[in-house]
């Protein structure tokens, strides 16, 4: 019920603050003693037709955010714990078919499913979580929509890995009660345009399958990171991911979006310089000159956005007992994050917005805000829900990403890594052979 007087009050909210600002102006005009008789008869005169734009246009995106909350809450959610088998000699192409398979845009049929049942596209959860040293995988999914086909994909992609559903979500350790705990928060993303890909694993070559001893684990230096950590710190990396495709009415939204292949191609035509290469008559240069630089970029760009994608956003959480905090651990990892996937030229991540502030006593003097963003994270991260806090330049908003950059990112590491707060299936297991003979139950000696 909150929900629902909360989009009752914010529905009507804006009307009454309208009518209480028409109020103002109209004693201010009065008070120097201009006629607003010409004008108001105006209002009325066209009010059939303003006022019931107006109020759509207010109450749609809220009656859209109430239903689509309620189709959520039919879904379900449930997390997984994601247990590593002994052996893993797969490169991270496997995890990005797992994302391609478990990718499901759940787009609604008809008007109906759309503007009265708030049927969307849902979001999937992908995190690495640090318990005192003790690295954990583990995926949050909607369980009508994505649990199945995921868990069958990941045993079809990695025999013998175990997954089980957690009775207790390990975020419930954390109460959002800043007296006991300390923690930051911070959203992470792209820095330039994102159809311009992160480095992924074919930049390390595993698409061409080396040999176990001549593979670079992508995932080593953040799990090496976050297995350092004190037997008291904590560390919550969230990768939010949304199936990224067209937006338009018939999806629930007012403006027409399109996907980020558009985007790409007029990237691409902008680094060949079709739109303004012309020769002396006036013609198009039917031969661009680019640099290698360039034709290798546009390689890239054609190749990411040929595949699957997500809109996404990375959210990392430390926190450590009141009296425990320690930044330069914070930082470390912070600053691990940003140089692993790094292309110079490209593109990479950074950190786009954070709990603190750079200069306090200007800021937040108080120390209320930051304690309010930190209640609001914490929150948001254990309702795998995610809200832009800088809305300012869009530089908080979620990114496009590829299932090649994701699987990048979060994917069953294979024997390379040895780091021991990274823990495996104890003992391999294996299906008995189908066609094993079976003897006679009569003859002892078959």
């Amino acid at each position: 019920m909150g929900s629902f007087f909360r989009t009752i009050f914010l529905s009507f909210s804006g009307p009454v603050f309208l009518f209480i600002g028409l109020l103002v102006i109209f004693y201010t005009f009065q008070t120097v003693n201009v006629d607003l008789l010409p004008v108001l008869s105006l209002l009325l005169l066209f009010a059939p037709i303003w006022i019931p734009v107006s109020l759509f246009y207010i109450l749609f995106p809220r009656w859209m955010e109430s239903i689509q909350l309620k189709h959520q809450d039919k879904m379900g959610r449930v997390t997984l714990e994601i247990t590593l088998p002994q052996d893993v000699f797969k490169s991270p192409q496997a995890m990005e078919e797992v994302l391609s398979q478990t990718w499901n845009k759940n787009k609604p049929y008809n008007i109906f499913q759309t503007f009265w049942d708030g049927k969307h596209a849902l979001t999937y959860s992908f995190e690495i979580v640090s318990i005192g040293g003790n690295v954990k995988l583990f995926a949050n999914l909607p369980i009508k929509k994505a649990k199945d086909v995921f868990e069958a994909q990941m045993y079809a992609q990695y025999p013998g890995i175990e997954i089980k559903e957690v009775p207790v979500d390990y975020t419930a350790e954390i109460k959002n009660n800043q007296d006991e705990w300390q923690w930051m928060s911070f959203h992470f993303g792209k820095v330039e345009d994102d159809v311009f890909p992160i480095k992924t694993y074919i930049d390390w070559g595993l698409d061409k399958n080396p040999k176990e001893e001549e593979k670079i684990e992508p995932m080593a230096p953040v799990l090496e990171q976050m297995a350092n950590i004190r037997s008291h710190e904590r560390f919550w990396l969230q990768i939010l991911a949304v199936p990224h495709g067209k937006k338009d009415f018939s999806t629930g939204s007012l403006g027409k979006t399109p996907d980020w292949t558009s985007r790409a191609r007029a990237k691409i035509n902008e680094i060949m310089g079709r739109e303004s290469s012309k020769t002396d008559l006036g013609e198009p240069d039917a031969q661009p000159r680019l640099t290698m630089g360039e034709r290798d970029l546009v390689t890239h760009i054609e190749r990411n956005t040929s595949k699957i994608a997500y809109e996404t956003v990375i959210r990392m959480i430390y926190a450590a007992p009141k009296g425990k905090f320690r930044a330069e651990t914070m930082t470390s990892l912070l600053s691990t994050l940003k140089a692993t996937y790094t292309v110079v030229g490209r593109n990479d991540l950074a950190v786009r917005w954070r709990t603190d502030f750079d200069y306090n006593i200007f800021s937040d003097p108080s120390g209320k805000r930051a304690a309010k963003y930190k209640t609001k994270e914490l929150d948001f991260y254990k309702l795998r829900t995610y809200v832009p806090f800088d809305v300012r330049n869009g530089s908080d908003a979620p990114k496009v990403m590829s299932v090649e950059e994701i699987a990048t990112l979060w994917h069953i590491p294979g024997k390379a890594i040895v780091t021991p707060g990274v823990g495996r299936v104890e003992a391999l297991r294996r299906d008995a052979p189908a066609n094993l003979p079976v003897g006679d139950p009569n003859n002892p000696w078959t």
